[in-house]
This record gives C-alpha cells, sequence and structure tokens, in this order.
C-alpha cells in the first residue's frame, strides 16, 4: 500500500503564514510599482506643461521656401493660438491648414524640441495670369468672380496676392471668360505662351470657337482652341515685321485659323470697295 504523508496541524499553519506573507509582499511591490509610475507620468505631464515647452510668439515658427509670401503672412494661415504647447500641436493638421488655402501648394511641418519651434517649409502656387469672368456675365454673382491661376490652372483668391502688386511681382497676362470652359486646356496653352516669344496681354475666351489674343499691337483670332495653337504662335513671331509693311492703325485684326494663311482684316474705313480682306 501506498505511505501517506501526514501533516501537522503545526505546519498547516506555518504554510498559510507564508503564503499570507508571500501576498502581502507581492501587494507592497505592485502598489509601489503603480506609485512610481504615476509618478513618471505626472512627472512628464508636468514637463510637457512646463512654459519652455511652448510656442508662445510667432517668431518662434521659421519659415522657408517663401518667395511671394512674407513669413508673417504663412504664420498667419497656420491659425496658431499662442501660447500653446508643442507637443498639442498636430503638424499634420496645420499641412492641411496650409494647403487648403489657394497660395500654397505644398507644405511640411516639423516640431523641434530645443529651442521649443516650428519649422514650416512651403512650396507656393505662383501666379502667372490673373482671370477674369465674361463681361456679358458680370450681373451674376458667380461671374463675379476674379482671381489668379497657377501654370497648372489652379485657382488662387485675388486677395491672395493683392498685397504685392506694388512690388510688381504679379503677372500682368489677363485670361477673360468662364474659368470652367478653359480650364482643362490651361496648362498646355500656358506651357506654349510661356516657351514663345511673344508677348500676350490678354486671352480674350469669352467665345470658345473664337479665341482672340491681344497684343500690344495687333489682336489675333483663332478660332476654337485645337493642337495648332503653338503654331499659331509660330505664326504671329512671324508676323511682328508686319508694321513696316502696312499701317497698323488700318488693322483690325489678323485671323489664324489656318496659320499657313494669315488673313489681315483691315478697318472697315480702310477697306476699298472690291476688298473685304488682304491675304498676307
Amino acid at each position: 500500500m501506498a505511505q501517506i504523508d501526514v501533516v501537522s496541524s503545526q505546519d498547516l499553519g506555518s504554510r498559510r503564514q507564508q503564503l499570507r506573507r508571500q501576498r502581502r509582499v507581492k501587494y507592497v511591490q505592485t502598489f509601489w510599482q503603480v506609485l512610481t509610475v504615476s509618478g513618471l507620468l505626472a512627472g512628464v505631464i508636468w514637463v510637457v506643461h512646463l512654459p519652455l515647452w511652448s510656442i508662445r510668439r510667432a517668431e518662434q515658427i521659421q519659415v522657408e521656401g517663401n518667395q511671394l509670401l512674407s513669413e508673417q503672412r504663412v504664420r498667419a494661415l497656420l491659425s496658431l493660438s499662442y501660447p500653446q504647447s508643442i507637443w498639442q500641436i498636430r503638424p499634420q493638421v496645420l499641412v492641411r491648414t496650409l494647403k487648403s488655402q489657394g497660395q500654397i501648394a505644398e507644405a511640411k511641418v516639423v516640431r523641434q524640441m530645443l529651442p521649443p519651434s516650428l519649422l514650416v517649409e512651403i512650396k507656393e502656387r505662383r501666379p502667372v495670369a490673373i482671370a477674369q469672368p465674361s463681361k456679358n456675365l458680370l450681373n451674376q454673382t458667380e461671374a463675379k468672380k476674379v482671381g489668379w491661376l497657377d501654370e497648372m490652372g489652379g485657382w488662387i483668391p485675388l486677395e491672395s496676392y493683392s498685397k504685392l502688386e506694388q512690388t510688381q511681382q504679379l503677372p500682368t497676362l489677363k485670361i477673360v471668360g468662364q474659368y470652367q470652359q478653359y480650364r482643362a486646356y490651361w496648362s498646355k496653352l500656358y506651357g506654349a505662351l510661356n516657351r514663345s516669344p511673344i508677348e500676350v496681354q490678354e486671352i480674350d475666351w469669352q467665345n470658345p470657337t473664337n479665341i482672340i489674343l491681344r497684343t500690344d499691337i495687333l489682336s489675333f483670332h483663332l478660332g476654337p482652341y485645337s493642337d495648332q495653337f503653338a503654331e499659331q504662335l509660330r505664326a504671329i513671331d512671324r508676323l511682328r515685321q508686319l508694321p513696316q509693311e502696312i499701317s497698323i492703325d488700318q488693322v483690325d485684326y489678323i485671323n489664324l485659323y489656318n496659320p499657313a494663311i494669315p488673313l489681315v482684316q483691315l478697318m472697315p474705313e480702310a477697306v476699298k470697295p472690291d476688298q473685304n480682306s488682304t491675304e498676307k
């Protein structure tokens, strides 16, 4: 038969006391661990909220990449209130705020600890033309919207760069017409204009079936926008000697529907009874 160990009541009491001591030790250890972690957390929270880690004035925001916008303007676009703990600032939120503005194409915001500050890097959307509504729609609310265009056709509110007019950094090119009609073509159209030696003052897109380019000397009727736009610009370039051959005062416009065959449309008073247009 198996031998059965006999445990005395004294041994059982001793074991129970030992287990109680172990539990008390474990409770004390757990208490001190919780107290230590709580103390560390409280210390971190205290340190985080020290004035040392606060953005207390706009000058603690460093701006890089700006050429048209002033540092003060970029700081204002962030819409930060002061003072504000640097730990509470969310860079991605500020990036979205900046990019929601018409003037900013790309942005990056970095928190810097020592000294506490923000580094804001931006890429501006440079205006290349001023967009005006069709003249025959000026009485309609939507048509009164005037703004700047960047080279990709992005819309920039007019007031965004209004303060720079005195510095003569703003473009003089004007386009008149409904924005939605030419938006899809603008990038390619402006690229061709930018590569051309022709200085165009105004693009009249009020009638999409006949786009008119106005220079300081003559107006050119191009018909609807098409892939031959670059060739039409080259034709205009070749016609720069025209004032030496004919009095500009007698010319109403030049028809470039076919850039290979420019047609000079004379003023009514300059047209002879047997001549409506002169082929050049």
